[in-house]
């Protein structure tokens, strides 16, 4: 892993665009202009919906109450969409992405990911079904999956990308975004909705046994996203930095 210094106490840090943690990766994964980023169809549709509404939805939501005493605030802002959107948070947990989907409840959501979570045994298979969306590594097949991803949109349905790009487990400030979540909602002209996790000291019995904090998500009001056709670079920055600041202030 890439590290440098920070001059103010030189301390040896990780690079901001690598995972922190890594993960066995040992099977191949070959991307290429036939790949289906999001999977249709009759038969595929049932089995992922019964795997993530009847399977994991029930078990994710006893096993984050569990272990993060999960508590959701302002669903509320969900049911204030009336088209496709963008959905960012910070990354900083494996399991925040079951977090995600909790929160947004019967609304589809895909998830984002890198493409080596698609080297991993038997979860590739899951998180497939759990609409989870390769992020391509080579430059050549970004077309594709920008189309498919557009697509996805335009039926009305949400996508979620984490900015900060790489995994910090319990990072409690929010780290540098990167465009691309920002481009695909000023191109489609749809809202941003900024989600916060955030962690608490556990209270009560939990605080005896548990080391480690608990997790609050925050879904904060959808962000409009305004394309000024003159210049749409300006847009997608003038968007990342006002969704940026949003999710600061409520860290």
């Amino acid at each position: 892993m890439e590290k440098y210094y920070i001059e103010e106490n030189t301390e040896l840090v990780p690079n901001e665009n690598e995972d922190i943690i890594h993960i066995y990766e040992p099977l191949e994964f070959d991307i290429d202009e036939d790949y289906q980023y999001i999977k249709e169809g009759k038969i595929f549709s049932f089995f992922s919906n019964l795997v993530y509404y009847g399977i994991a939805f029930p078990i994710l939501t006893i096993l984050n109450k569990i272990v993060y005493d999960l508590k959701i605030e302002g669903k509320e802002n969900i049911k204030k969409l009336q088209t496709g959107a963008i959905s960012v948070s910070n990354h900083v947990l494996f399991l925040d992405c079951t977090m995600v989907g909790l929160a947004f409840g019967l609304k589809k959501v895909y998830f984002t990911t890198r493409e080596g979570s698609f080297k991993i045994p038997f979860v590739r298979k899951l998180i497939k079904l759990l609409r989870a969306v390769p992020i391509p590594s080579k430059i050549e097949n970004k077309v594709y999956f920008v189309k498919d991803i557009d697509k996805a949109i335009q039926k009305g349905n949400i996508i979620h990308f984490y900015p900060e790009k790489a995994l910090w487990p319990y990072c409690e400030k929010i780290r540098n975004f990167k465009n691309g979540a920002f481009s695909f909602a000023i191109k489609n002209n749809v809202p941003v909705i900024p989600i916060v996790i955030t962690f608490r000291n556990p209270k009560g019995i939990r605080k005896i046994f548990k080391k480690k904090k608990d997790v609050t998500v925050k879904i904060l009001e959808p962000v409009k996203s305004t394309n000024t056709k003159d210049n749409k670079k300006h847009s997608i920055e003038t968007l990342k930095e006002q969704v940026y600041q949003i999710m600061e202030n409520n860290k």
